[in-house]
């Protein structure tokens, strides 16, 4: 009796105190230090222009599930199956598509299968705009493509492995990087299959993949053993592969060099970052490594002029020069919230985090100048990806499935 009556009066003072959620009282005093947030001498306010729900998110499930701006649109989608077209003015859905499988979704109801929820559809790699059509992979491993003024299927095929990453669309293919480590090129058109490429996958590796990038006749992609390899995007041809990081350490853990991040291409190097390795940037048409420095991820790596903008293992964030590796700034302020990849935003560039907050740094110093709650400070409602920036307007996306638009006054 006395335990639990102490359990009552800690939930009651935890309350009082005005901690924000039923997660808190059983966090340890070292998590309840992350997710104290410290006040801010902010620059301005955002505010939230419009917030929908698109289906149920992604739950907890692995997922990079990322929402796109294109075509006067912004585009959506939620793992069980629900894509969404959204006005970027008003908010108002356009169209939508529902990819879940109701067959036999009475009887499962009737028998108390998996809630009441149909089977899910698992999108999970994906959304990409380009050709008048909106692109995305599943787990099942099945690759969409829908016409982006109606969401009507242009057409869907399978292919071997799982999509957990966004396709690449250029040079007349939708390049696919799969989890059994075949790299796919599809007609846009039709998605018959161009060509394909395989590599090897450790026995031990990271839950994500490299999202292919096509640039300059090269189809780039990271792989899990730590290599970037270029090939020629109209036959699938291996034009080279450079060695990023290296194997090294006691335990299988400590090997895993796995590149997880899209490859950025920008001034003829290609830059990228490994797992347990190193940021590097390589010259696109040689594969020669110009500078190698140490830094270690699994998010994308951003750039803003000769900025670029590096989030961690440990989400801490660093601007580095693109032209000679030398870190510009560094903040740590945000150290163990679990921050998204950092999205370049006209002077600033913009983190999530896992408790549902964005936050603003200023690009030439990394000051922490402002911040919004998008979620509700729970992890459920936490952003996972990235923001992304269009038209002097952020969309973000939680794990529950809201999107928001975010402006600046």
């Amino acid at each position: 009796m006395l335990v639990k009556n102490k359990l009552i009066i800690a939930a009651l003072a935890l309350s009082l105190s005005g901690c924000a959620s039923i997660s808190d009282w059983f966090a340890d005093e070292e998590e309840l230090e992350v997710r104290r947030l410290k006040p801010i001498e902010a620059s301005f306010n955002p505010s939230i222009k419009w917030d929908i729900e698109v289906g149920d998110g992604v739950y907890d499930y692995f997922s990079r599930l990322t929402p796109v701006a294109a075509y006067d649109k912004v585009f959506a989608a939620s793992r069980d199956g629900l894509v969404v077209a959204v006005d970027p003015n008003s908010g108002k859905t356009l169209w939508e598509q529902d990819f879940a499988n109701y067959d036999n979704y009475s009887l499962r109801k009737a028998l108390l299968w998996y809630s009441n929820r149909a089977v899910s559809a698992k999108i999970s790699g994906g959304l990409v705009a380009a050709y008048n059509s909106v692109f995305f992979g599943t787990e099942d491993g099945y690759v969409y493509s829908l016409n982006e003024a109606t969401g009507e299927v242009n057409w869907k095929v399978s292919v071997p492995g799982e999509v957990i990453a966004p396709p690449a669309v250029d040079g007349g293919v939708v390049l696919v990087n799969t989890t059994s480590g075949q790299l796919i090129a599809l007609n846009p058109s039709d998605g018959v299959q161009r060509w394909v490429n395989e590599t090897d996958v450790p026995p031990l590796s990271l839950r994500g993949v490299s999202a292919p990038a096509a640039d300059s006749g090269g189809a780039i992609i990271g792989t899990p053993a730590g290599k970037l390899q270029v090939s020629i995007l109209e036959t699938g041809l291996v034009a080279w592969e450079t060695q990023i990081a290296s194997p090294s350490g006691a335990t299988e853990l400590e090997r895993i060099v796995d590149i997880d991040v899209k490859p950025l291409v920008f001034g003829g190097n290609v830059y990228v970052i490994s797992y347990n390795g190193a940021l590097s940037a390589v010259e696109l048409r040689t594969g020669q490594v110009v500078w190698t420095r140490e830094y270690s991820s699994y998010r994308n790596v951003s750039i803003a002029g000769n900025r670029l903008f590096v989030v961690d293992k440990e989400s801490q964030l660093f601007a580095i020069d693109r032209r000679s590796g030398v870190e510009m700034w560094s903040n740590v302020v945000l150290k163990g919230r679990n921050i998204t990849a950092a999205t370049p935003h006209g002077d600033y560039v913009v983190v999530g985090d896992e408790y549902g907050f964005v936050h603003y740094f200023s690009q030439d110093e990394g000051k922490l100048v402002a911040r919004i709650a998008v979620g509700d400070d729970d992890e459920e409602e936490g952003i996972y990806v990235e923001p992304v920036s269009a038209d002097d307007v952020l969309y973000v996306q939680t794990r529950d499935g809201k999107l928001a638009a975010v402006v600046k006054p």
